[in-house]
């Protein structure tokens, strides 16, 4: 069987409609249901002839024009051949109408779709590492919010002299600029204009969801990893930024995303659960707390580190909260009370959750049995989390430990 090729000749302004059934010819193969089976036809006011070839023939010159660009075809040898006549005669002049639409066509070739990502060199869909979205932080200008911090607690009176016989030591003056740097982070809000933020928030979804696709940065989908509404934003006062930046180090740290899972199966337990997020929201208020406090500095001073003493801290927080909380059956409505205790055990013994994470981690490194048990997430059954009401430290007296001196 043979698969005719168009000869023909045209005027100029007739060029593009040329090239447009030059590949509809090649891709339909002459086929009947296009009108394109009839041996001859017309095309403008001219006639079109059908010169029947070789199928190899025909292959090759449907090769040849594979993967050119509408906009380029004109310039390809073989159209050339075929719009010269046999006496020499060439198109005349191309017409200012037919030059803008050479022009579009030349525009269309550089379109990219677009993929909600702010330019900022990273591919569609990455991930960000705890490490390069604090480098981002390091690097930005924020004077502004430095200067709402207070680096350690103010004390007066008895609970002054208290601190500095019995408490703790202060921080290594070498390491308070790490210090700052994480009370300053703690003060920024989530800014949906920069691209960081958006894609730290993009990462903690995929990892705790399974999603491989990128999601809108409002929308009921946060909702299902504890949010209380549409917004992330909305949830993280009195913990800023920071409260996204632990919860990126949890699941981006290859040895503590099996916690980060587990604790996020227990929080849609059909009976147990509570909004994760919000959860972790409260705990980083409480690892702040606690370095103000300076309740961090001696591991801090022994390790010559703050913000990994931070991170860990927060993580064994979080272990030890999701633990009493499936040990002994707690509800959400027991949230208030258990963060209140936590909150004490947190900043007396600290060394000692440090301890319960690393043993944790080790057990978790050997591929051992889940240490929170199985949990099955009906969503069926009991009510949604975003039907009853949470209560975190800033809601159970906050200041009731500044009344007894304490802080």
């Amino acid at each position: 069987m043979s698969i005719p090729v168009l000869r023909m000749t045209f005027a100029a302004r007739d060029f593009h409609c040329f090239l447009g059934n030059v590949v509809l010819v090649s891709a339909c193969a002459m086929s009947p249901r296009w009108g394109c089976g009839t041996p001859t036809g017309t095309l403008g006011t001219r006639p079109v002839e059908c010169v029947s070839a070789g199928h190899n023939e025909d292959n090759g010159a449907l090769v040849a024009f594979r993967g050119i660009p509408i906009s380029e075809l004109k310039n390809h040898s073989i159209l050339k051949a075929l719009t010269t006549e046999p006496n020499g005669w060439q198109p005349g002049a191309v017409s200012a109408e037919v030059l803008r639409a050479q022009e579009e066509w030349g525009v269309v070739d550089t379109i990219h779709p677009d993929t909600g990502e702010q330019g900022n060199g990273a591919q569609p869909g990455q991930l960000v590492s705890f490490s390069e979205a604090l480098q981002h932080f390091q690097t930005v200008d924020l004077s502004s919010f430095k200067k709402r911090i207070q680096p350690t607690i103010r004390r007066t009176g008895l609970a002054a002299l208290r601190h500095c016989l019995f408490g703790p030591p202060k921080l290594h003056q070498g390491l308070r600029d790490e210090r700052d740097l994480v009370l300053t982070i703690a003060q920024c809000g989530l800014d949906s204009q920069d691209p960081m933020h958006g894609r730290v928030l993009q990462t903690i979804y995929k990892k705790l969801t399974g999603s491989k696709f990128d999601c809108a940065l409002h929308g009921d989908h946060w909702e299902d990893l504890g949010f209380q509404g549409a917004n992330p934003a909305t949830d993280l006062r009195g913990a800023g930024f920071l409260a996204l930046l632990h919860l990126l180090y949890l699941v981006m740290d290859s040895q503590t995303l099996l916690m980060a899972q587990e604790i996020f199966r227990l929080s849609h337990h059909h009976i147990q659960q509570f909004p994760f997020c919000l959860m972790s929201v409260n705990i980083t208020r409480i690892a702040i707390q606690a370095l103000r406090e300076e309740c961090l500095s001696r591991e801090c001073n022994r390790r010559q580190k703050v913000i990994p003493v931070v991170n860990s801290f927060y993580a064994a927080t979080f272990l030890h909260l999701a633990r009493v909380w499936r040990t002994q059956q707690k509800t959400i409505s027991d949230s208030g009370f258990v963060l209140k205790d936590l909150e004490v055990l947190a900043k007396k013994s600290p060394r000692r959750l440090l301890k319960t994470l690393d043993v944790y981690l080790a057990r978790a490194s050997k591929g051992q049995a889940s240490l929170l048990g199985a949990q099955t997430c009906p969503g069926s059954q009991g009510p949604h989390s975003k039907d009853l009401t949470f209560t975190g430290v800033c809601d159970l007296h906050s200041h009731s430990l500044e009344g007894s001196g304490l802080l």
